[in-house]
């Protein structure tokens, strides 16, 4: 059981998906894992958390992602609200992005 202690919680999931090696051994386990619309949603709210980061406004957010704005004001509150795992996650992708030319 996770150390919230909710019934039906498990941190298995979180321990296999810490078992990963490589991006591709990722990307198979998230495609079998996750619906296509399911994985698509959750590259769409990465990709709006890394731009809302950056200082890009909603509408430009929108342009460039197609996300709704409902999706982009969830997760601003997540940025801004949430469990700090964007916080997490964000300085380290920047650091790799810019390392490979990508950002």
């Amino acid at each position: 059981m996770s150390k919230s202690g909710k019934k039906g919680e498990s941190d298995t999931l979180y321990e296999a998906i810490l078992t990963l090696q490589s991006l591709d051994e990722c990307k198979k386990f998230f495609q079998d894992l996750c619906t296509v619309s399911e994985l698509r949603a959750m590259e769409q709210r990465f990709e709006v958390a890394l731009l809302l980061s950056e200082g890009m406004i909603y509408n430009d957010i929108l342009d460039r992602t197609g996300a709704s704005s409902a999706t982009i004001s969830r997760v601003n509150r997540s940025l801004q609200y949430g469990a700090d795992g964007y916080q997490d996650v964000l300085p380290r992708i920047k650091e790799k992005l810019k390392a490979d030319g990508k950002l």
